[in-house]
């Protein structure tokens, strides 16, 4: 009986030790800080990762992390210095430097991103309503975003709080400005266009002028050039008419005659309203082209005039 109350004892008391043991230590991750507490009341913080010790039952310890954290802010309406409204969102990351002074202020995860917001809200309007519409889009956003990050850092600094950027996503106008401002732009280019057609269309008319204007005289000018040449080709063609009129007179004129029956009896119209015994049709009287009682040829009354040339 005495064995066993002893060996329950004993079995108690390892089991209490084991528990103490277990109370004593905790564990600091690589990605943690420890804040311990002794009745609730800090004492100390701790690191360095590994397995530590404290005090059983009147110690206790709180994981706080030691990375770089996320705050993403909701986007809000600022008013530039040029009094144009900008729709801003802005996101932020941050690290617990002071994890005492941030267990005493703020708490918790929760809180810290709640305060930094407003934090962060104050310094939006605080620095982009001291520029322009035109320097927060496009000329000192770097700058302005840089300001920002040395405001908010040095309030968050009492919180144990060190910021280490602050970013502006997107900074743009209202929906309904924007439609205004895209309308707008919509009619300047509208305008440009009709401007360039305008011109394009002159400049066309231009071309186009100077281009008939040159076709005419280019025209003109084949056109003189060609009667000149002409011209002479039919003079040229005259003065041989001439001389083989001189020449064979009679073969000439029979000649000159065949080529008038061709010309006037085309193909499909052979219809000519003349007397037969006309002088047209001579040569159908008589091969030699002598009038019906004449003894003298046609030729020998004519002289040595040169008929004109059929065209």
């Amino acid at each position: 009986m005495r064995n066993n109350f002893i060996g329950g004892v004993a079995a108690i008391l390892i089991v209490a030790a084991l528990f103490i043991a277990y109370s004593s230590l905790f564990t600091v991750y690589q990605t943690q800080q420890a804040l311990v507490l002794r009745l609730g009341q800090p004492v100390g913080v701790i690191s360095d990762a590994g397995l530590h010790v404290k005090w059983p039952f009147i110690e206790n310890v709180i994981a706080i992390d030691k990375r770089i954290l996320d705050l993403e802010a909701p986007a809000q309406e600022v008013i530039a210095s040029d009094q144009k409204r900008l729709v801003v969102d802005a996101f932020a990351r941050y690290r617990i430097k002071d994890p005492l002074r941030f267990y005493q202020t703020l708490g918790s995860i929760q809180g810290a991103n709640s305060q930094l917001a407003i934090l962060m809200n104050s310094a939006l309007r605080r620095v982009l309503g001291e520029a322009t519409f035109i320097h927060v889009v496009r000329d000192q956003r770097a700058d302005l975003m840089s300001r920002i990050r040395e405001l908010v850092d040095r309030e968050a600094a009492g919180y144990g709080i060190q910021v280490v950027d602050i970013r502006i996503r997107r900074a743009d106008l209202p929906e309904q400005n924007s439609q205004a401002v895209y309308q707008r732009m919509q009619t300047e280019r509208q305008r440009e266009a009709a401007e360039f057609r305008a011109q394009g269309a002159q400049r066309a008319q231009e071309i186009r002028s100077r281009a008939d204007r040159e076709v005419t005289v280019l025209i003109a000018e084949a056109t003189s050039q060609s009667e000149q040449i002409r011209g002479e080709g039919d003079s040229i063609r005259n003065q041989i008419f001439a001389d083989a009129f001189n020449k064979d007179a009679d073969f000439f004129t029979f000649y000159r005659s065949m080529q008038a029956y061709e010309a006037s009896m085309k193909q499909g119209d052979t219809r000519l309203v003349l007397k037969p015994d006309t002088n047209f049709f001579r040569f159908f009287n008589d091969p030699s082209g002598k009038p019906r009682g004449s003894a003298t040829p046609p030729a020998a009354s004519t002289g040595s005039a040169v008929p004109a040339p059929a065209r």
